[in-house]
């Protein structure tokens, strides 16, 4: 069965707040779990008004508290953004306190515009220094002793084994990937115009190393599925809107769906979502296993992460019930 996992940016809906999209992660996090899904991964973005995720380390301890089998981590943490040994100690400590349990996705971008990027205290040339970030940090959870005191040890981290992953949507991230012998996780469910490319790159490149034996590669997808096809692709409008906003300059709280009427974007606009939102499947549950289907069958991922973008939080937890059959389904026509 290919393993199912789920991503979450702690979606904060148009008239709630941080408060009430920190109680649905959780709750959602504990369905996931029951349903049998193998990771739970949230996202670092900053001054989102839609994304509540931007303490991600605090988010995923709290995750990782409210559940007790499925593992939690990052997708990713925006290491720029961040000292190596910083990030080492956080997740040394998530991982200590969770053993066995914790992931850390590590990605290149900002997770903001350029203003906030500053207001990080973010360097303009950290971006460019991700590969050797990356090494440090991989550093920093290798055992160490007492009579190492030249250097710098992550306590805790130190020794832990914590799951490092690349994440990207770019060749570069498949070829850093490779490199370092590090599992791969595109982000194809907003950013799919290099996914094929990047993929085949990562696999034929790929170096085996203690961490990973040979390549594996996670695709995210989004998927919004229903009861009944016309409602499934209702809810989709909702991520329409969002993604309009954001190319618009005007980033906002995750609306609800459009109720009625043409469009309230630009045939220009439709182009953008076409392309990038090509990776989302929406629907009944049966059109929707037919797409996640013809596209496992397409790029042979080793694992499927699916980010559930709906505005009400009962039709996102029946969306996540039927991406469950879904797996199931398309488990059982793989062993056909």
């Amino acid at each position: 069965m290919i393993p199912f996992s789920v991503l979450d940016l702690s979606i904060i809906t148009r008239g709630s707040g941080p408060r009430e999209a920190f109680r649905h992660s959780i709750e959602f996090a504990k369905r996931a779990e029951s349903l049998g899904f193998h990771r739970y991964w949230l996202a670092e973005h900053h001054a989102m008004p839609g994304i509540a995720s931007a303490a991600t380390a605090v988010l995923i301890g709290q995750v990782a508290g409210a559940t007790t089998r499925i593992r939690v981590g990052s997708g990713g943490i925006m290491l720029p953004n961040h000292s190596p040994l910083v990030i080492a100690e956080q997740f040394g400590t998530l991982e200590t306190l969770f053993p066995g349990r914790i992931d850390l996705g590590l990605g290149r971008a900002p997770g903001a515009d350029q203003r906030t990027a500053r207001a990080l205290r973010r360097d303009p040339a950290a971006p460019d220094r991700f590969p050797e970030d990356v090494v440090e940090l991989l550093h920093y959870f290798e055992p160490s002793s007492e009579e190492d005191t030249h250097l710098i040890r992550a306590v805790p981290g130190a020794g832990l084994h914590v799951p490092v992953w690349i994440l990207g949507s770019s060749l570069f991230s498949a070829a850093l990937a490779a490199h370092l012998g590090l599992p791969y996780a595109f982000a194809s469910h907003f950013a799919p115009a290099q996914m094929e490319e990047a993929i085949a790159l990562y696999r034929s490149r790929f170096k085996p190393s203690e961490r990973c034996a040979k390549p594996h590669v996670m695709l995210t997808v989004n998927i919004i599925a229903a009861d009944e096809e016309a409602e499934g692709k209702r809810l989709a409008t909702s991520l329409y809107q969002y993604f309009v906003a954001l190319r618009r300059g005007r980033p906002i709280a995750f609306p609800p769906p459009v109720k009625s009427g043409p469009a309230p974007w630009s045939a220009e606009e439709q182009h953008m979502l076409g392309q990038t939102l090509a990776c989302t499947f929406s629907g009944s549950r049966e059109s929707v296993s037919a797409q996640v289907q013809a596209f496992a069958d397409r790029h042979k991922p080793d694992e499927l992460m699916i980010a559930v973008p709906i505005h009400d939080h009962d039709s996102r937890c029946r969306s996540l019930e039927l991406a469950a059959k879904i797996r199931v389904e398309i488990s059982g026509r793989q062993v056909d």
